[in-house]
């Protein structure tokens, strides 16, 4: 695993479970809002994996379980061994991912391999390239939302809502192509470190706005917060 990051522990990335996140390097999306600039640009330094493993292996009955994130993990093809071997250690697995490998995430889910599936939705189906900033193949992504939704593996759907980039009737549309969805998640950009630092001064949508979304988008999936 090519690994640039890891967080010794967090309360909020894993919903109910105490976590160390793991952030893989590598992302063929170029989304001008990421907040891992260094992980998609590939200028951050490798973390050994062996040295993950050594630490996990210190935090056993100390940790519930681990994230893993990005980057887009489902890149790297030694993923499932990788998880297989934290699995063995003891820990829980939440898995974040942007659904352009359905392949890999159907092992993973046909395996169990995961206690917690993540997939950001970036844009509305029609209109996907433009969130992401690099031709998409909408169909891997629509069949990664089916495979998600069609199991009982937890997991939340979630969008970064960037004013520039996402109306309101926009993530309505987004909604749309979730309905049914157990829990969707709006996530409010923060503009802090970004891969495109001219949205550094894009605005994000007032509270008030974002209740309104989250009202309509309601009535399309079973949850939505706002985060």
């Amino acid at each position: 695993m090519r690994i640039g990051g890891l967080t010794r522990c967090s309360l909020i990335d894993f919903p109910g479970q105490m976590s160390a996140i793991i952030f893989t390097i590598g992302c063929n999306f170029r989304c001008p809002y990421c907040h891992n600039p260094e992980l998609v640009d590939e200028t951050v330094d490798i973390i050994p994996t062996e040295d993950v493993l050594t630490f996990l292996r210190t935090r056993i009955k100390q940790l519930d379980g681990v994230t893993i994130t990005g980057g887009e993990p489902t890149m790297h093809d030694d993923l499932i061994p990788f998880i297989k071997e934290i699995k063995a250690l003891g820990f829980k697995v939440k898995l974040d991912s942007n659904g352009t490998n359905p392949e890999m995430l159907e092992k993973i889910i046909n395996e169990h391999l995961v206690d917690y599936l993540a997939m950001d939705i970036k844009a509305p189906f029609s209109d996907y390239a433009s969130g992401v900033g690099r031709p998409v193949d909408i169909e891997k992504i629509k069949k990664s939302v089916r495979l998600i939704m069609s199991n009982t593996i937890p997991y939340e759907f979630r969008t970064t809502v960037v004013k520039a980039l996402l109306s309101p009737e926009d993530i309505i549309n987004i909604s749309k192509d979730i309905k049914g969805a157990k829990k969707y998640y709006l996530q409010k950009f923060v503009s802090t470190k970004i891969l495109n630092p001219g949205f550094i001064k894009k605005t994000t949508y007032t509270d008030e706005e974002f209740k309104e979304i989250q009202k309509n988008a309601q009535k399309y999936v079973t949850e939505c917060y706002i985060r």
